[in-house]
């Protein structure tokens, strides 16, 4: 990671220092971790609604008469299901079927579409798109500059937002065009946190409007920290961590969001290893003995963490590991080597921990 000053800032910055957030380097980004405090901002977002700055993320505009041929060549998922207004989650694939990135992706016109992309796979997603739209009559842009992106997400965050918005806030799984304080926006209802809420996509210079807003009307602001035991606590996946060039959407649990038929880049390797079945699985687990597990510590007798921590609702460890087939079963008992103690958990279902805590 370079120097501070080689960071790049979101729209929200001063925002940020406003508030006494701690910032961090994060995927070439100076971006808050957090603000009062982890467990604090996990809780709101649980029992009422927080708000995340996730203009870290990248855009990139597919449009044209076959973009949506070229996007089905590339992603993962069935993009021809997709109606206009809709959203769909998916994976990008070498041809190897390695994941090199997982993308929601919208339709907003029949032949325009909005992907997003993590942060730190940008650049490597545009070039890649870029690469393959050669013979389709589609055109690819950056659009990261175009956008900032808040995520309001729990309980109440789409109560407060319908009251700031001109129109009913489109459903989960969809997008649409909205009035939000003022502003014309992409209103999306996506997120990652295992909330209901929605992800405004709006211009950079309306963004800090907008988060004041939000916080009047007390919605707590939400750092990375607690963005990452919430998804962990929902199951879902962090691109570095639970997914990677080096595995499989198989091995990691998502083969629900492959259908190989559509041809897709890397479909013939996912489609073997289906049929064959993984060696290995991605699996939820919860520390029963204590101890907080984290990334690279090794489950005993095959097997490694990829995402642990401390959950604020469960009170115990919880994270994701790859094991061996044969040990990815529910109740299946395990043990992980933390900092050279050994710490026994067990394999649970997802997600562990539901809407609300529950």
């Amino acid at each position: 990671m370079g120097a501070a000053t080689d960071l790049r800032r979101t729209p929200l910055y001063d925002r940020h220092v406003d508030a006494g957030a701690r910032l961090v380097p994060f995927a070439g980004w100076e971006m808050p971790v957090q603000y009062e405090g982890v467990l604090g901002e996990h809780r709101a977002t649980r029992t009422a609604s927080g708000v995340f700055d996730v203009s870290h993320m990248g855009q990139v505009v597919t449009e044209g008469p076959q973009a949506a041929e070229l996007l089905q060549r590339l992603l993962s998922n069935d993009v021809s299901k997709v109606a206009v207004g809709g959203a769909q989650y998916s994976v990008l694939c070498n041809e190897e079927g390695g994941v090199l990135d997982d993308l929601f992706t919208y339709r907003l016109a029949p032949d325009r579409w909005l992907t997003v992309t993590n942060a730190a796979n940008h650049e490597q997603d545009l070039a890649w798109l870029r690469q393959h739209a050669e013979g389709f009559d589609a055109t690819v842009t950056d659009a990261l500059d175009d956008f900032a992106m808040l995520a309001v997400q729990g309980p109440n965050a789409r109560e407060v937002v319908q009251a700031m918005a001109d129109a009913p806030l489109p459903p989960r799984f969809t997008v649409a065009q909205r009035t939000v304080c003022g502003r014309r926006m992409f209103v999306a209802g996506t997120g990652y946190t295992g909330e209901d809420g929605v992800e405004l996509l709006l211009a950079p210079e309306d963004a800090p409007a907008v988060w004041d807003e939000l916080l009047r009307r007390g919605v707590t602001p939400v750092g990375l920290a607690a963005r990452d035991t919430l998804r962990l606590e929902a199951c879902f996946h962090l691109y570095g961590n639970d997914l990677m060039v080096s595995r499989g959407p198989i091995e990691a649990g998502l083969g629900w969001c492959c259908k190989e038929d559509t041809g897709f880049i890397g479909s013939e390797a996912v489609r073997a290893v289906r049929e064959a079945g993984p060696t290995e699985k991605l699996v939820p687990f919860k520390l029963t003995g204590g101890g907080i597990a984290r990334q690279g510590n090794a489950v005993v007798g095959g097997g490694e963490v990829t995402s642990g921590t401390h959950s604020p609702m469960l009170g115990v460890g919880i994270g994701m590991a790859y094991v061996p087939a044969d040990r990815a079963a529910e109740g299946t008992e395990l043990v992980i080597d933390v900092r050279g103690k050994e710490r026994p958990a067990v394999v649970a279902s997802k997600p562990l921990v539901g809407p609300g805590g529950g």
